[in-house]
């Protein structure tokens, strides 16, 4: 007969002998979480850059307030490894270009974290200033690199309105005020204040490349700057960009198998959430504004 004893919870037998029963099993309450919170694996973070820089109509291109959200969440992310940037963007703002890079590179070092840049179809004049922002720069073979300028574009309009019979009234205080009017000939003056402003801007965005791409670049400013562009296997070749790869493969062979990938995206307005039929189809207008300027960007570099 087995005998218990009610304070050690063991048991004895009739004869004596001692039954040591096991201690009692309690459960944490760290086992009840799921075991992704509490993963050791490492996280790379990957951040889409994809489209034209700067506001285009109501919906607005790549620009730092709109971007910047996801940016910070990118480098917030817990046990993070490394963040890659998805580029493919044919360009538009310098300004918005250089703000966007800025807050990238400065949250990179400020988290001491690298950055790896994957150009998909194209990464042009601001495109690639956005990829410079990484410390290495990969592409496709048929991926378009390049364009390091500036350029301007515009119409002339006077000589149709002098067909119309229509009179160009203009009045200003000071004499640049109306620089650059469509509906005026294009003035000495104006052309080489314009041309002042695009080589500053053009010096800063060779500058930029210059220290991101230091000790990498094989050929002179002449070669490099002249608004040209290439495909991939000479882009590596003028050290533009450091190599040949994808970005899947890329994680797997430089972070292992395990690896979690985690993708950002900017959260939707709750304004746009609650546009009615009125704001969706300004938004559809917008819309189609926005992929006509994407379009007409784009097809510089369409070769196929």
């Amino acid at each position: 007969m087995l005998k218990n004893n009610n304070d050690t919870n063991n048991h004895f037998t009739a004869d004596g002998a001692l039954i040591m029963n096991p201690p009692e099993q309690k459960m944490h309450w760290l086992s009840f979480l799921p075991f992704e919170r509490f993963s050791s694996n490492a996280v790379v973070s990957v951040l889409r850059l994809s489209g034209v820089i700067g506001k285009v109509g109501m919906r607005g291109g790549l620009t730092l307030e709109s971007l910047n959200e996801s940016i910070e969440k990118t480098f917030k992310t817990p046990k993070l490894k490394a963040v890659c940037l998805v580029i493919n963007s044919p360009g538009g703002s310098p300004v918005q270009s250089e703000l966007i890079a800025s807050r990238i590179m400065s949250l990179a070092k400020e988290k001491d974290v690298p950055v790896y840049s994957f150009v998909e179809d194209v990464a042009a004049s601001g495109g690639y200033w956005l990829a410079c922002a990484a410390d290495e720069i990969y592409a496709s073979k048929s991926s378009i690199v390049g364009s390091i300028g500036v350029i301007s574009s515009g119409f002339g309009f006077h000589s149709a309105i002098e067909k119309l019979g229509i009179e160009r009234r203009v009045y200003t205080e000071g004499k640049s005020k109306s620089v650059l009017d469509p509906f005026q000939e294009a003035k000495a003056s104006d052309i080489k204040l314009l041309r002042g402003l695009q080589q500053e801007v053009h010096e800063h965005f060779i500058n930029h490349v210059k220290a991101r791409r230091k000790g990498k670049l094989t050929q002179d400013d002449d070669i490099l700057f002249n608004g040209e562009f290439w495909a991939g296997k000479n882009a590596v070749d003028f050290g533009l960009v450091d190599g040949i790869d994808d970005m899947y493969s890329f994680i797997k062979r430089k972070f292992g198998d395990k690896v979690k990938i985690e993708y950002m995206t900017p959260k939707q307005s709750w304004f746009k959430k609650k546009l009615g039929i009125e704001g969706q189809a300004q938004e559809i207008l917008s819309a189609i504004v926005t992929n006509l300027r994407q379009e007409v960007a784009l097809q510089r570099f369409d070769l196929g």
